[in-house]
C-alpha cells in the first residue's frame, strides 16, 4: 500500500466518489479526479491507478446507457483513436514523472479551456448571437482530429471527456445516444489501455491494493449518480468542478 498521509487518502476518496458520479450523472466532473490523483501520486502512477477505477465506473455507465450507442460513430473514430493511443503510450513510456506531471497539467488546462469555450458558444446560441446550428462534425477530417486527440489525452491523463463531448455535440448527437456512445467509447478504450500500461510496469502491487480500497467508493458514487441524476443542479456543481480542476492543474505545473 502506498505510504500516504491521511489528507492524501481523503483526496483520493473524494476523487473515487467523483469517478462514479461522473460516469452516471455528471459528465463534466470527469476531469477533477485526474487532477486530484496527479496531485497526490506520482504522475505515471496516477494514470494507472485512475484507469482501473474508471473501468469500474464504465461498468455502471454501460448498465445505464448501453442500449443507446451509435456504432457507426465509434467505428469512424476508431482508426484515429488508435493512433492517438499509441502516441500517448510512447510519451508515457519515454517521459519521466516530472514531464508527465506537467503534461497532465497542460492537458487539464486545455480541456478546461475547451469546456469553457463550448459553454460560451452555447450561451451565445441561446441568446441568438450566433447561428444556432452547430457545424457538422461527421466528416473524416473531424473524426481524425477529435479521435487522435482523444486517444492521446486519454492515454496520458485519462482526460478525453471534453474532447469527445465537443465531437458529439458537433455531430448534433441526441442526449441518450450521446450518453450511450460515450459509455461504450470509454469502456472499450479504457480496457484497450490496460495491457499497454501493464507492459511498462505501472500496475504494481501497491497500486492494485490502493485501488482495491477505493473501488467501493467508486461504486457508491455511481449508485448515487444514478439516483441523483435528475435532481442535481449541475450548473452549480460544474462551476465547482472547473474551479478545483484549474487549481489542481496549476499546482501540477508549479
Amino acid at each position: 500500500m502506498p505510504e500516504l498521509l491521511p489528507w492524501a487518502w481523503v483526496v483520493l476518496a473524494v476523487a473515487a466518489l467523483m469517478i462514479g458520479l461522473a460516469k452516471t450523472a455528471i459528465p463534466g466532473g470527469g476531469i477533477l479526479p485526474v487532477a486530484l490523483f496527479a496531485t497526490v501520486l506520482p504522475a505515471r502512477t496516477s494514470t494507472a491507478a485512475l484507469l482501473l477505477l474508471l473501468i469500474v465506473g464504465d461498468m455502471f455507465a454501460l448498465i445505464a446507457y448501453r442500449r443507446h450507442a451509435h456504432w457507426p460513430t465509434l467505428l469512424r473514430l476508431a482508426p484515429a483513436v488508435v493512433v492517438g493511443l499509441l502516441a500517448g503510450f510512447a510519451f508515457l513510456a519515454l517521459g519521466d514523472d516530472a514531464v508527465v506531471r506537467r503534461a497532465i497539467g497542460v492537458i487539464l488546462l486545455a480541456m478546461i479551456t475547451v469546456t469553457l469555450w463550448r459553454r460560451w458558444r452555447q450561451s451565445l446560441r441561446e441568446h441568438g448571437r450566433v447561428d444556432a446550428t452547430p457545424a457538422s462534425g461527421g466528416g473524416i477530417v473531424a473524426a481524425s482530429a477529435y479521435g487522435s486527440l482523444a486517444g492521446f489525452t486519454t492515454m496520458v491523463a485519462n482526460a478525453a471527456g471534453p474532447v469527445m463531448s465537443m465531437y458529439f455535440l458537433a455531430m448534433r448527437t441526441p442526449v441518450q445516444v450521446f450518453l450511450g456512445t460515450s459509455a461504450w467509447f470509454f469502456a472499450i478504450v479504457n480496457l484497450f489501455k490496460v495491457p499497454f500500461l501493464a507492459g511498462i510496469g505501472l500496475f504494481d502491487g501497491p497500486v492494485l491494493l490502493m485501488d482495491a480500497v477505493l473501488v467501493p467508493l467508486v461504486v457508491i458514487g455511481a449508485l448515487l449518480g444514478i439516483r441523483l441524476a435528475r435532481r442535481m443542479k449541475q450548473h452549480v456543481f460544474d462551476k465547482i468542478v472547473i474551479g478545483l480542476t484549474i487549481v489542481g492543474a496549476v499546482y501540477l505545473l508549479v
